[in-house]
């Protein structure tokens, strides 16, 4: 059988309404489920076998593909069926899916505080996996802040008092806060308490799982909490840098274009690329390269395939097995590029 020619992928969004969601993915040109879905994430590129009830609904979520010939295919169809032409020599994930997922959070009100299972706890129990992510803030509403640690010299005595007592007064002021702005980016490793605030927009980049334990849920009634678990995987004090660097330099630049290393983890490099209306480059890697269009338009082509547009809100799949690649940028345009685990390791060594 004849494989299909590999070309950069696009997806169709899963929105989960949420009950601290909103609407503010219409800035990104998104057209809703309904005129009154209060969504809370859009889940860009996702390919998990199961979800947790609390986070993703329960059951498997799958990208399916948009564009070209491989349109109405899953994610994990095209992977079956290309192999190492979508996924390099990259291995999957503890589920056999894509080593990644990609998402946006609409924070209309503050998400929970919660924590994702530690290293040691996910280790501990089959049915608890890490979610270390990445937060990219793209908007703001003034005063924004985010939650990201609990205070030095506080111990899980003193948090669980506090949760018992269930106030914003006992709990807020145990954590770290962090005011943000449009541009700033955050990683967040597995077993840090946080929440993300009320008015703010992120691009989530994260490994593929969804385990949450509840902290506390600014008193909301009806969501479950899970003390026991949160307190058991909280990595008590400032968040662990040891596993993870963050740079605020431009450390390339080429003709029309500035490149802006954000992330490197053992799981994903994040950069940020501006790029001015007329820059032209070549596009692809010889691993998986994920693009999340914050502004501008452009067309990517490649051979043996049609030419693809992209515009804000869209996410594309560069698969390594695209030959040809190219970008042609027809408005100034920014956009995130997500690199997989070999080549943030290497980085890291």
């Amino acid at each position: 059988m004849t494989k299909t020619p590999m070309y950069p992928l696009l997806f169709t969004p899963v929105y989960k309404e949420k009950v601290w969601g909103g609407r503010t993915l219409e800035n990104l040109g998104r057209s809703l489920p309904t005129p009154e879905a209060m969504v809370g994430e859009s889940w860009e590129l996702v390919d998990l076998a199961t979800t947790s009830v609390s986070g993703g609904g329960g059951g498997s979520e799958r990208s399916v593909i948009t564009n070209g010939p491989l349109a109405g295919q899953t994610l994990a169809q095209v992977i079956a069926d290309h192999g190492s032409d979508v996924l390099g020599n990259l291995p999957l994930s503890d589920d056999g899916g894509f080593p990644i997922l990609l998402k946006y959070l609409d924070a209309n009100e503050n998400l929970s505080v919660q924590v994702h299972p530690s290293p040691a706890y996910a280790e501990a129990h089959d049915d608890a996996f890490l979610k270390s992510e990445s937060w990219y803030i793209v908007s703001t509403e003034p005063g924004a802040v985010i939650y990201k640690g609990i205070k030095e010299g506080v111990t899980p005595e003193q948090l669980r008092a506090a949760i018992e007592t269930n106030t914003d007064e006992a709990v807020v002021p145990l954590m770290i806060e962090v005011p943000v702005k449009p541009g700033d980016c955050h990683y967040v490793p597995s077993g840090t308490c946080h929440a993300l605030g009320a008015g703010i927009l992120v691009a989530e980049v994260q490994t593929p799982s969804d385990t949450t334990y509840r902290v506390y849920d600014w008193g909301r009634t009806g969501r479950e909490l899970h003390v026991d678990q949160a307190i058991e995987c909280i990595h008590f004090g400032p968040p662990d840098v040891s596993s993870y660097e963050l740079f605020t330099a431009l450390p390339s630049k080429s003709d029309g274009a500035t490149v802006e290393r954000l992330v490197v983890c053992e799981f994903f490099t994040i950069d940020k690329v501006t790029a001015v209306a007329g820059f032209e480059d070549v596009a692809g890697e010889n691993q998986p390269t994920v693009w999340m269009v914050l502004d501008g338009s452009g067309e990517l082509t490649c051979d043996g395939a049609e030419p693809v547009p992209f515009g804000p809100g869209d996410t594309v799949l560069l698969p390594p097995g695209m030959t040809g690649g190219r970008v042609s940028v027809t408005s100034d345009a920014q956009w995130l590029e997500v690199g997989f685990p070999q080549a943030a390791a290497s980085q890291l060594a």
